[in-house]
């Protein structure tokens, strides 16, 4: 007698899933958080069985990466927090996250730091969250205890991070904190950002945006990351670049790249979605570091996409209290930097690259395939046999108006406000299960291997 096949919990049929790559007819088969069987679509799906057939308009997509985003908790809880941040990520398709080691206090820079964020995460999760360590001056002897906790990796700053308790590290420091990495092979991110070149800008005076934009030129992100191959060059180690802004150093990261040093880079919906052009004068919601520079500037980061050198796409969402948004009444000198973007990350970019010709394929593998690809998570990121059943239905012909107030982040302030913007999330299943509005925590902590 052979045993009774087991049947799946769930079947999603849809005219279009992504599928190896490519957007094809299919049918997947969802059994215990997994993904079990992707089979040719089914017209006619046995009534038997629990189904879900998408309407034509949607398209059956794995759940997006971000590999950046401030949650803050616990300590500045004011500014975001894992119940309103997995809100927001699940509203806007992102099934999996990793928080950064700043600006939650204490910053996740020890082991005991990093089980009291845990503490605080784990009864909210809305989407599975991971968690960077971070790399500061006085820390090196934590950092291999924080790797065999499960951290993916180790965030640094190479100019003042903006809060006291996450130090800058000096160029030699960097070196010495990557020849350690390397000896467990473990990445470093970095905010890379010359102080030297900073320091040398005239002081501001008028507090406007386009004195902003002189303060941080190019030229402070070419220079670090100079430092940060450098440091390749020395110590062989894995580095990441963070929130690419400047087109200009395209060229240096590409001849590393040639030369076969372990480098990759990350761009972000704010620097693909908006050019300088667009911030307002007093709209500090625009203010981050590095900033939003031109639309030239737009179009060669476009250009670096398309053609490879920028590896993924991440939403940086660094929000704070209103207060501090608005801080200086419109002053760029004193406003908070940070752009709350994740709920709406995949749209922005979405509604980008529809006017550069990147397909849809490629925008989800930027922002789901290769972010989980680049931090070793190998069952999320693409649909396919074994993986996490992460999955989001997505329309990408429906527009929509994006209202601050309606979002989910806890503050209700947005460089997106009033724009409209192509495709919209539908519907998101995490383990298989639909994520709704009234749903309760279900997200999982993921730990690097």
């Amino acid at each position: 007698m052979s045993p009774t096949p087991h049947l799946p919990d769930l079947v999603i049929h849809a005219e279009r899933a992504l599928i190896d790559g490519v957007l094809r007819p299919a049918s997947v088969h969802v059994s215990g958080g997994r993904i079990t069987a992707i089979t040719a679509l089914d017209t006619e799906p046995d009534s038997t069985l629990p189904g879900i057939t998408l309407p034509a308009s949607q398209v059956l997509l794995p759940g997006l990466v971000d590999t950046h985003v401030h949650v803050n908790e616990p300590g500045r809880t004011e500014w975001e927090g894992f119940d309103s941040a997995t809100r927001a990520a699940a509203r806007g398709g992102v099934t999996t996250l990793l928080d950064m080691p700043l600006n939650s206090i204490p910053v996740t820079t020890t082991v005991a730091a990093l089980e009291e964020k845990l503490a605080a995460a784990i009864p909210q999760l809305r989407v599975d969250v991971g968690f960077w360590g971070g790399a500061v001056p006085e820390n090196g002897a934590d950092l291999r205890p924080l790797h065999e906790a499960g951290v993916f990796g180790f965030k640094a700053f190479l100019a003042p991070s903006g809060i006291d308790e996450f130090g800058h590290l000096t160029e030699p420091e960097l070196n010495t904190v990557l020849a350690a990495l390397a000896e467990d092979d473990a990445l470093l991110i970095v905010h890379a950002e010359s102080p030297a070149v900073l320091d040398a800008q005239p002081e501001s005076v008028d507090g406007g945006y386009p004195e902003f934009l002189r303060s941080r030129p190019e030229e402070a992100e070419r220079d670090a990351i100079r430092m940060v191959i450098e440091g390749l060059e020395r110590t062989g180690g894995r580095a990441h670049i963070l929130h690419l802004s400047a087109a200009s150093a395209l060229d240096q990261i590409r001849a590393a790249k040639a030369a076969g040093l372990r480098l990759t880079v990350e761009t972000c919906p704010h620097y693909l979605g908006l050019s300088a052009e667009d911030v307002p004068a007093g709209g500090t919601e625009f203010k981050c570091c590095p900033p939003i520079r031109d639309a030239g500037n737009r179009a060669a980061l476009w250009a670096a996409l398309i053609d490879g050198t920028i590896d993924t796409i991440a939403s940086d969402h660094s929000p704070s209290t209103i207060e501090q948004k608005r801080r200086g009444d419109g002053d760029f000198r004193v406003a908070w930097g940070g752009v709350s973007g994740l709920e709406v990350e995949l749209p922005v970019v979405w509604t980008a690259a529809r006017e550069f010709g990147m397909p849809l394929e490629r925008v989800i593998r930027l922002l789901a395939e290769a972010p989980a690809r680049l931090v070793g998570l190998n069952d999320v990121g693409s649909i396919a046999v074994g993986n996490r059943a992460h999955l989001i239905a997505f329309d990408p012909d429906a527009a929509f108006t994006v209202h601050a107030e309606h979002l989910a982040h806890r503050n209700k302030i947005s460089a997106f406000d009033g724009r409209t913007l192509c495709g919209v999330v539908e519907r998101v299943w995490l383990h298989g299960t639909e994520i709704t509005e009234d749903s309760a925590p279900g997200g999982q902590v993921r730990r690097r291997g």
